[in-house]
């Protein structure tokens, strides 16, 4: 009975997966961190250290998955900053897992909800502007270039 169900379980997650847009992916890795490194606290504090092994290095190999997905073309300053923080997070899984230093593994913990809670904020505002867009009856007509008479190029800059 139990084969069957996570033969199911899995064919959901992956027709989850292969349906996700890039930005629900990102959600689903933070959700998949946190979800690990709770598997890590856990273990440490049962001293089932197989455990903790197990969830340290599948939240590494996330982690490195979201460094390595970074898009520096698009911000560079951003992506530097998100690389930094990742790799704290990497490191602190790093000396905990030879210390066992609970605290560093709940720092990880408070850092990667926070992540999460940022990344979904970002998807429902992407998610309400594109709601907003679609329901416009008609587009925003463009301003009008003094010395050439025609309609001027918008310039769009995402750096504020």
């Amino acid at each position: 009975m139990f084969p069957q169900t996570n033969l199911g379980s899995q064919a959901y997650l992956k027709t989850k997966v292969l349906t996700a847009s890039p930005a629900e992916l990102r959600l689903m890795l933070f959700d998949g961190a946190i979800r690990f490194t709770e598997q890590a606290r856990r273990g440490y504090e049962a001293r089932d250290y197989e455990a903790a092994y197990d969830g340290t290095s599948k939240t590494q190999a996330i982690l490195m998955e979201l460094i390595n997905s970074l898009r520096t073309d698009q911000s560079p300053e951003l992506c530097q900053r998100l690389a930094a923080l990742y790799t704290y997070m990497y490191t602190n899984l790093m000396t905990a897992s030879s210390t066992r230093e609970l605290a560093l593994v709940d720092e990880v913990i408070k850092l990667l909800r926070y992540e999460r809670e940022t990344w979904s904020m970002c998807i429902d505002e992407l998610a309400r502007e594109n709601r907003d867009a679609s329901a416009m009856r008609t587009l925003p007509s463009a301003p009008i270039a003094p010395q050439t008479g025609t309609a001027a190029t918008p310039r769009i800059s995402f750096r504020g």
